[in-house]
């Protein structure tokens, strides 16, 4: 049995940490998925899912890049225009998450030759992966206010209740 690694690419100038586990083996014995969407349970699976898992948050990591994302899925926007809807973002941090946006090409840059010069971002093909992960987190993020919010009132009752 041949054995083939396979290596998930990234340009060169992102900063992936070399202990993020981006070498996978596509042959080996355990696969992290099955088409049921159900895991195997061994520690082998266990590994390779956290490397996953640190990859994905690596990538995502912080507090603007989904934002950013969900900002530009009705379309191509401008600097000033994506500050303005994220509203508390710095321009330093916005040009920041941009570029490591557009290095693992989520995210392109158009620049055109106007005066002054137009520079107009947008999302890729490739963003589109990440639909149903953006879908499940705002399904998510929902409920869970929800409940935090019902919490909350459970708890100012038992205040009440106990003054």
């Amino acid at each position: 049995m041949e054995h083939k690694a396979t290596y998930l690419y990234y340009l060169k100038d992102t900063t992936i940490p070399k202990d993020t586990g981006i070498l996978w083996d596509s042959n080996f014995k355990y696969n992290i998925m099955i088409r049921d969407k159900q895991l195997e349970h061994n520690s082998q699976a266990c590994k390779a899912s956290i490397s996953a898992i640190r990859d994905t948050l690596y990538v995502l990591s912080g507090k603007w890049k989904l934002p950013i994302i969900v900002a530009l899925s009705n379309g191509a926007k401008r600097f000033k225009d994506l500050q303005r809807e994220l509203e508390d973002i710095t321009p330093k941090i916005l040009s920041k998450e941009l570029k490591e946006l557009e290095l693992n090409e989520f995210v392109t840059r158009t620049v055109y030759a106007t005066s002054p010069v137009t520079v107009e971002y947008a999302l890729t093909k490739y963003s589109q992966s990440l639909d149903n992960i953006i879908d499940e987190m705002r399904e998510w993020g929902i409920q869970h206010r929800k409940r935090m919010m019902n919490s909350s009132r459970r708890s100012k009752k038992k205040e009440l209740v106990e003054v």
